[in-house]
């Protein structure tokens, strides 16, 4: 009976003639065989770096694009004032929020309670998540930051659900400046220069939003009364306190007798834009 294991010693080195010893024969399909499984691995992993990539804020998918083909005026949004601000925690760079970095906001001699990332992601939930923009009457969002950084988001992106993600895909965009679509070149959030004014098309009736206006008005007539020739601008204010500088606004109007957060301005004017463009 041999042995069930090969016994182990010394690799049999050429001879000096030149003429290998014991070599046996290369099996070409074997080969090949060979080859093709290491290729279906690699596209495996491949497809896994992908999946970890759209994870982790690599890459971000995106949802079909509506076909308009009237080329129908639609809105434009500006969120001013976002709180949001990539720091050093531990080994690795995160967006600061009052929940996870109290400790490390108050060893920097700031106030964790203006660190709300959280305001503008449900912000930009309410718009993405509109009939409007499923419509396809969503023309363009502009972002800046407190710290006076801009940013565009395409109308056609499928924004991150929770906050954890929303958190990695807004660190990497400001230290790449930009962040692509999974498995396509098309850059879907992209860092810009200011002023936002120089993006806008010439001539469009800019709209600042703010409880401390002084002209109230219903949200619902204001936008009815409004060109259906022209799209709309709308700037409102993503911080937890304050309000948005009216420098270039057009008309500054007040839409409640209460202070309203980022979505919920944002929903009603998405409803008001709904209602006036018959989007059910």
């Amino acid at each position: 009976m041999g042995r069930p294991y090969a016994v182990k010693g010394k690799k049999k080195r050429k001879l000096e003639g030149g003429e290998a010893s014991r070599a046996p024969p290369v099996d070409a399909e074997a080969v090949e065989q060979e080859v093709k499984e290491n290729e279906e691995v690699m596209e495996g992993e491949a497809a896994a770096e992908e999946a970890f990539a759209e994870e982790v804020g690599e890459g971000i998918p995106i949802v079909p694009r509506p076909v308009d083909s009237k080329r129908r005026p639609g809105a434009i949004f500006v969120l001013e004032r976002a709180c949001l601000e990539v720091g050093k925690v531990g080994k690795g760079m995160q967006i600061l929020n009052s929940d996870d970095h109290a400790n490390y906001l108050r060893k920097q001699n700031r106030n964790p309670a203006d660190y709300r990332p959280d305001i503008i992601h449900q912000a930009l939930l309410a718009i993405f998540d509109s009939p409007l923009t499923k419509a396809g009457r969503l023309q363009a969002v502009y972002v800046r930051t407190e710290k006076g950084v801009l940013f565009e988001i395409k109308p056609h992106v499928r924004m991150p659900r929770t906050f954890k993600r929303f958190c990695g895909l807004m660190s990497q965009l400001l230290q790449k400046l930009s962040i692509t679509a999974v498995g396509k070149r098309e850059k879907l959030l992209n860092v810009i220069k200011n002023p936002v004014t120089q993006y806008l098309p010439v001539g469009v009736r800019k709209i600042g939003l703010s409880y401390s206006a002084e002209k109230a008005v219903n949200l619902f007539d204001y936008v009815a009364k409004s060109n259906d020739d022209e799209p709309l601008v709308f700037v409102v204010g993503a911080m937890a306190h304050g309000k948005v500088d009216k420098e270039y606004s057009d008309d500054y109007i007040q839409i409640s007798g209460y202070p309203l957060s980022a979505a919920c301005c944002l929903n009603r004017i998405c409803s008001a834009l709904e209602q006036k463009w018959n989007i059910q």
